[in-house]
């Protein structure tokens, strides 16, 4: 069920600015990158802003359920891949409002997009789990096919193949950000199935991969926040992202009235938007060639596809039944 919650304290004249998450906005993992640029942006006072979260992943559901309530806003700032089904017709049906999307594509009169460049880091968590693996199969798992988690798995396996060609990857997507049930059985099968590492791009539902990876014996790699320092013996490292600074710049702009003259990209060439932060388990031979490889992405140096067309991997349904 979407919920609206108010930010800010109510403020005379200041516009009102909505900040739209799918899923729940404290996930302790993507969304919760966004909402702390919400809170960021509310300690500027230059508008009053509120998140809305519950939104279940279904593009005509979300673009109807925000229909209702956008009259009483005047700016909306969409956070994640899935507001590139939903903005363009939001922002058609009202051209007198300001919208944006962060980790979007899609542009418009009134419609900008902001993208941290999150598969610079997967690219970096493909190369340490291609040189930390001791099985020789690592693994990947994320939960809807939206454009940034795509990309982010394509830069994860070019990352592998960049550091050791002959690495095997088990790369899922297993329907859900958000159900731990699901993740657990996933995870649990990729490891099953020798994958020693897990690089994971989930939501609400990273504790069931975790719970996997303890019970395999498993390292896992997270990413947006840092769950190296929250899990130290679970996580080998994790692959930032700042979406919180994305959402800031959004809000920033929207409220100004100054959107920017095209797409914006948020990488490591405009600043330390994105990285990869390691656990102590990483050797510091380990840790100086990422760091090489973290200064190549930065110059250019190094490039790298963002699109996948190799095999998936599923669990076996008497694996999904346990």
């Amino acid at each position: 069920m979407m919920r609206i919650t108010p930010v800010s304290a109510a403020g005379n004249g200041l516009p009102e600015i909505a900040v739209v998450v799918v899923g729940e906005a404290n996930d302790e993992g993507f969304n919760a990158s966004g909402l702390a640029g919400v809170h960021a942006a509310d300690r500027d006072a230059s508008a009053r802003l509120s998140i809305i979260d519950g939104l279940t992943y279904d593009a005509a559901a979300i673009t109807a359920s925000l229909r209702t309530v956008l009259p009483d806003f005047d700016g909306l700032v969409f956070i994640g891949g899935q507001g590139d089904s939903v903005m363009p017709d939001l922002s058609r049906a009202f051209p007198d409002k300001r919208f944006a999307i962060v980790q979007g594509k899609v542009l418009g009169p009134n419609l900008a997009c902001y993208d941290v460049a999150q598969e610079q880091s997967a690219f970096l968590a493909g190369c340490l789990a291609a040189w930390q693996t001791r099985t020789g199969t690592v693994g990947h798992l994320s939960g809807h096919r939206v454009r940034p988690g795509l990309n982010a798995r394509a830069a994860y396996v070019e990352g592998i193949r960049h550091a050791d060609p002959s690495v095997r990857v088990l790369t899922s997507f297993c329907g859900t950000q958000d159900d731990n049930a699901v993740t657990r059985v996933w995870a649990g099968a990729q490891i099953d199935a020798g994958a020693d590492i897990i690089f994971t791009m989930l939501n609400g539902a990273r504790a069931g991969a975790i719970d996997a990876c303890r019970a395999g014996s498993a390292w896992q790699i997270g990413n947006a926040l840092d769950w190296v320092a929250r899990e130290p013996d679970v996580f080998l490292a994790s692959a930032l992202a700042r979406i919180d600074l994305g959402v800031e710049r959004a809000i920033s702009d929207l409220t100004a009235k100054t959107p920017p003259p095209g797409a914006v990209s948020l990488g490591l060439a405009e600043g330390d938007y994105v990285g990869l932060s390691v656990g102590t388990s990483v050797p510091n031979h380990v840790a100086d060639r990422l760091q090489e490889v973290t200064e190549a992405l930065r110059d250019g140096r190094i490039g790298f596809r963002t699109d996948y067309e190799g095999p998936e991997f599923q669990p076996e349904p008497a694996t999904e039944a346990r």
